[in-house]
């Protein structure tokens, strides 16, 4: 039963991404020139194969974190041009604001936060499975 609820939160979260994902594409539509050996936007059945962006999280127990057990999130371009920093820290702020903006609707009644953690986002909170 537990494991079944892990599933069911896990795929919530990735629908999460999955829109956030499509957004960054449409917003940096032509920017950057995708890595050659990768797919164009919404050619696979899974975004995170292709177009430019890879917007995704890992859980993580949270020994070393200030804020405990979460989700670490990882903001990926397939790109073999350089990404200003700037530009890393701009997109960083933004999917952080689209994760505070969407969360709670495909959580409801849960509390979740989304803090800047070192170079990544962490999400932290209730992440109970009930």
């Amino acid at each position: 039963m537990q494991y079944s609820k892990t599933i069911e939160w896990e795929e919530k979260l990735k629908r999460v991404f999955d829109e956030i994902d499509a957004a960054l594409e449409q917003r940096h539509a032509g920017r950057f020139k995708r890595q050659p050996n990768r797919s164009a936007e919404g050619t696979t059945s899974n975004p995170e194969m292709d177009g430019l962006f890879n917007v995704g999280a890992s859980y993580s127990a949270g020994f070393d974190s200030q804020f405990g057990p979460g989700y670490v999130v990882d903001i990926r371009l397939s790109t073999l041009q350089r990404i200003p920093h700037e530009l890393r820290q701009e997109l960083r702020e933004h999917v952080q604001a689209m994760l505070i903006e969407k969360l709670p609707a495909a959580f409801p009644g849960k509390t979740l936060r989304v803090d800047t953690e070192h170079e990544h986002l962490r999400i932290h909170g209730d992440l109970s499975l009930d």
